[in-house]
């Protein structure tokens, strides 16, 4: 029987487990923090359930005005307000028991959990091909593990700052936000990515006067410019202070308020203040290199498209590989580890069917080429962009914001790409994901029938359109 490790327990690790289980390996998942990781207890659940209750709150705002519901309240400035400290109490149950579901079906399958930190035994590959790994356990004991094959994934950390150190309570990490018992009255955000834009916009909606401080010219500069002026535009208009090409020097705590020292000396103040300024992935002191393990500059470990590293019978996924860093991607690494370490067919990585969304109001998700593949010439590709305002069920919906954007390739018409901006993308991308993944073309997307009214019906429009456009460019 062939022996897997599995040091890390995030989406990668878990997944790998039970591949590997359903292919009769013997497993053993080597965990310090509980199953699921970050993605389940301090990242993916947690901050989209606390986005789920923004969200509650911005759809009752846009209701309030737009559809005409009204709420009979005592003339405050808010017919309705947050209890962050419930709401928090909630995510934290909700991470813990998305967790113990996830260690049940873990072991169910068979596979071994042992609780302490894994790392790659100093002895390197023994003459049968196995790989050594050490555990140590909270009580500082030990144990060594024999393996034909190792996962690596063990996730990351949030990255700070030495002028902006975390304290927990008001100069705060990503990590740190679901222990707050009351809503920040003043909130500065520093860091426009994802998880910036992400809080910035909830924390907004839950009734926060937020500021987000942006090193570059625009939010989500990774993501769509038309797709993150529609978001930018929002946050404004929703009465947050967006400081762009503003880079945060130092982060101090004065009494219960912060301040935020901006390059150009300018020095802004609130009461709390979230560092979002990128991760670190958790590769140190584990004996990587020492096992012939090769790292980037960053620390990331470096894989091929089976993921396997430089170390022969040693594969990583998941965050610590800097790849993609979505649960999605972390869950296909280690399941093709698996496949690949346990001779089972194995379909090789391909980045550009991955489905991505930021859980923005509106989101935005996004699949396949992009405009920045497109304008540097890496694909050749036609472009529609077709705002939701014109769509009949965003009418009735009271959505302005938005839009659905296709690519495809001049000649064939194949679908290599696409953007949806609109409340619940990342359920109206999956249609474009399908067509991106099985090559269909914008005449087959056309043709499919979606319902009336319905936001999916831009998606088929977008297509006719590209169609049109299309055979327009070819007769010319």
């Amino acid at each position: 029987m062939t022996r897997i490790v599995i040091i890390g327990g995030g989406p990668g690790g878990y997944e790998a487990a039970l591949v590997a289980a359903q292919l009769g390996a013997e497993v053993t998942v080597v965990d310090r923090d509980g199953l699921g990781g970050s993605a389940v207890l301090t990242d993916c659940v947690p901050s989209k359930t606390l986005i789920a209750t923004a969200e509650v709150m911005t759809g009752f705002d846009s209701s309030h005005g737009e559809l005409g519901i009204t709420l009979a309240c005592d003339g405050s400035e808010r017919a309705i307000s947050v209890d962050l400290g419930k709401v928090n109490r909630r995510v934290k149950r909700l991470a813990i028991a998305q967790s113990h579901d996830i260690t049940q079906s873990v072991t169910r399958a068979g596979v071994t959990v042992l609780r302490g930190r894994g790392r790659l035994g100093t002895g390197g590959q023994a003459a049968d091909g196995s790989r050594e790994v050490v555990v140590e356990a909270a009580d500082g004991s030990t144990q060594s593990l024999r393996a034909d094959a190792v996962l690596i994934s063990t996730g990351a950390h949030p990255r700070e700052l030495p002028d902006a150190a975390p304290d927990g309570e008001r100069i705060l990490t990503w990590t740190q936000v679901y222990d707050l018992d009351e809503l920040p009255r003043e909130l500065i955000v520093v860091g426009s990515g994802v998880t910036g834009a992400e809080f910035a916009g909830a924390y907004q909606a839950l009734g926060s006067k937020v500021t987000l401080v942006s090193s570059r010219d625009r939010v989500l500069p990774g993501e769509d410019p038309d797709a993150a002026e529609v978001l930018e535009d929002v946050f404004r208009r929703r009465g947050m202070n967006v400081m762009g090409r503003t880079r945060a020097e130092r982060v101090k705590r004065v009494g219960d308020r912060v301040e935020v020292t901006l390059g150009d000396g300018t020095v802004i103040t609130g009461t709390h203040c979230l560092m979002a300024v990128g991760s670190i992935p958790n590769t140190a002191d584990m004996g990587l290199e020492e096992a012939g393990v090769k790292l980037n500059d960053w620390g990331q470990v470096k894989v091929d498209r089976v993921s396997r590293t430089s170390a022969p019978g040693v594969y990583a996924a998941g965050d610590c590989t800097g790849v993609f860093m979505l649960a999605s991607v972390a869950a296909m690494q280690g399941r093709i580890a698996m496949y690949h370490a346990l001779g089972d067919a194995v379909q090789p990585l391909n980045l550009k069917t991955v489905s991505s969304n930021v859980f923005t109001d509106p989101e935005i998700a996004t699949v396949g080429y992009t405009a920045a593949d497109v304008s540097c010439g890496k694909m050749d590709a036609v472009e529609v962009k077709l705002p939701l305002r014109g769509n009949p069920r965003a009418k009735m919906q009271g959505i302005r914001d938005g839009f659905v954007k296709l690519f495809c390739r001049p000649g064939t018409g194949i679908v290599v790409g696409g953007v949806v901006v609109a409340p619940r993308a990342s359920e109206l991308i999956h249609s474009i994901s399908l067509a991106v993944d099985n090559n269909l073309t914008v005449e087959q997307v056309a043709s499919a029938f979606t319902v009336y009214p319905s936001l999916s019906g831009s998606t088929a429009e977008a297509a006719r359109q590209l169609h049109i456009r299309k055979r327009a460019e070819t007769d010319s």
